[in-house]
């Protein structure tokens, strides 16, 4: 369904993405990790037709930048950063289910099950909304309508935790029939939702791991990793997680928990730039 071959992208000399090469098929559900200015947002913005690139991106054989319109038809976005738009809020709904052949009814309804009470905010202007009720707003003009895509770029933040969990439980209604590249720094609410971790350093992809239905929670999984080099603050971190190493302290072996399983990725995505080897499946 997405396919990415050798994506390169560079900002005033920059190389943000560094020859990306990516599938995505119907039905998976992909956390896509990384420290800040790894390349998430950016990799997000060039499956959206926003920039020019080197390499090729395909979106069901079209080409998001030439055919934006079609691609973007397919796509439910919502962004890291809200869009500064002064329309009113019930000119917002109405103008995006136009756009995408649903009812306005049915984007209020997703925005109330978030807290987002619309007829008390229908004539204020989007920008002028709180952080919080824009993050719901976009939610619900993103779960609105049939996306087979939902591309999310931290969609998590500036929500409540009632909502929170709301939107993660919307999700889940999404899994069977539609493909999610989730952007967020909580693997821990995204782990029961995605099938799939890729993590990004850098502008590369320095982990892609699908996880295994096939994996119970009583499981246990065996880990290997190697070092490029000694680093103290990684050695804390895995003897945190009761690793042992060899003499030089270079290859670390031990054992993780299935459910602590994007936790632990979570904590090993932050010394990405260490990492020669890495491997993580049931014993």
């Amino acid at each position: 369904m997405i396919r990415l071959e050798n994506v390169t992208k560079t900002f005033r000399g920059a190389r943000v993405l560094d020859g990306i090469s990516l599938e995505i098929g119907l039905g998976e559900r992909i956390a896509l990790i990384g420290s800040n200015g790894a390349g998430k947002t950016t990799l997000i913005r060039c499956l959206l037709g926003e920039y020019v690139h080197d390499g090729l991106i395909t979106i069901d054989g079209l080409d998001p930048r030439r055919e934006r319109a079609r691609v973007l038809g397919q796509i439910g976005f919502v962004p890291q950063l809200p869009p500064p738009l002064r329309m009113p809020v019930g000119r917002l709904i109405d103008f995006a289910a136009s756009l995408c052949g649903t009812a306005p009814g049915r984007i209020e309804d997703i925005a109330e099950r978030l807290g987002l009470h619309v007829d008390a905010i229908r004539s204020r202007p989007f920008v002028r909304l709180s952080g919080g009720m824009k993050q719901k707003l976009l939610i619900a003009l993103a779960l609105g309508r049939d996306a087979r895509l939902l591309f999310m770029d931290e969609p998590a933040a500036n929500l409540d935790p009632e909502a929170r969990k709301i939107f993660f439980e919307l999700l889940a209604g999404h899994a069977d029939h539609a493909a999610m590249l989730i952007s967020s720094h909580r693997l821990d609410e995204v782990a029961s939702l995605v099938n799939r971790v890729v993590e990004m350093d850098m502008g590369r992809v320095v982990l892609d791991d699908a996880l295994a239905g096939s994996v119970e929670l009583g499981s246990v999984l065996a880990c290997r990793i190697v070092l490029k080099h000694f680093e103290p603050a990684f050695a804390k971190t895995l003897d945190g997680w009761r690793f042992a190493a060899d003499a030089e302290r270079l290859v670390w072996r031990g054992a993780v928990a299935a459910p602590d399983r994007l936790r632990f990725l979570g904590a090993v995505a932050r010394y990405a730039g260490l990492l020669s080897h890495f491997s993580l499946g049931e014993h």
